[in-house]
């Protein structure tokens, strides 16, 4: 069954752009630590944090994060996205959840071609004809071996259920859907935006980013002004690796 990406801002820090500025102002004034939320305006927020953003001061921005709820991509997803690993992450478990039915996620490529589709969803298919039966058999197994420890058999077959779906996972594809709850403080999703908002990242993790960044802006538009890949701030830093449409990306990100 194919899914398709969602992504959900779920929580983030209560009034993330006047924590930001309090914590700054804190770095930037004789304010005591009791004293850093006075005088917060609307008005003074705005102005105090472009000023700091436009500097590039970064540290005060840590203390303000974002949650995500994330569903409908696949295991080769978030593979990639792990590897930021200033972050928290909670995902969806192969060895505690059966994929009885299991969803993926198709490619734009593959789908673009009638006959690839035809074959990838053959081929997925297949693999959860292949995960049923390993995790059928394995199941009896197990149950068997620990009824005859003595086991109850309504205990024997819940753990034996565990035992074998941790094994018939092995057969899963990458393009096994998962869900992941991700939480980033605002540093780490710039750095997150200017690695995978690019147009040379991988397509399924740059439409998870720039989804992610939307409900950044919705929130807190000041911070998050001049995210997107590196290209939206200055020159593109890839060389000869650039996808030669810095321009177009720059329009893109700034009505995003």
């Amino acid at each position: 069954m194919e899914t398709k990406l969602n992504v959900t801002l779920i929580q983030h820090t209560p009034e993330p752009e006047k924590l930001v500025a309090a914590a700054a102002k804190l770095c930037y004034s004789h304010a005591g630590a009791t004293e850093i939320m006075d005088n917060l305006t609307p008005e003074n927020v705005d102005r105090f944090l472009n000023r700091l953003m436009d500097m590039g001061h970064a540290s005060p921005i840590e203390h303000a994060s974002f949650t995500f709820a994330i569903e409908g991509v696949s295991r080769a997803m978030t593979h990639q996205l792990v590897r930021h690993r200033m972050a928290s992450f909670s995902q969806k478990s192969q060895r505690y959840v059966t994929e009885g039915q299991f969803s993926y996620v198709v490619p734009y490529e593959i789908a673009a071609i009638p006959e690839a589709k035809e074959e990838y969803i053959r081929a997925m298919e297949n693999a959860q004809k292949s995960y049923d039966s390993i995790a059928e058999k394995l199941i009896a197994a197990h149950k068997a071996e620990l009824m005859a420890e003595g086991i109850d058999e309504k205990k024997a077959a819940s753990m034996a259920e565990k035992q074998g779906i941790e094994d018939a996972r092995f057969v899963l594809p990458n393009a096994c859907e998962t869900k992941i709850v991700v939480t980033m403080n605002v540093r780490e999703l710039l750095h997150f935006f200017n690695q995978r908002c690019c147009m040379r990242a991988q397509w399924e993790i740059r439409a998870c980013a720039v989804a992610m960044l939307r409900e950044c802006r919705r929130v807190a538009p000041i911070l998050f002004k001049n995210a997107g890949p590196r290209c939206v701030e200055g020159p593109c830093p890839e060389g000869s690796m650039s996808c030669g449409r810095a321009k177009e990306v720059r329009e893109t990100f700034k009505v995003l």
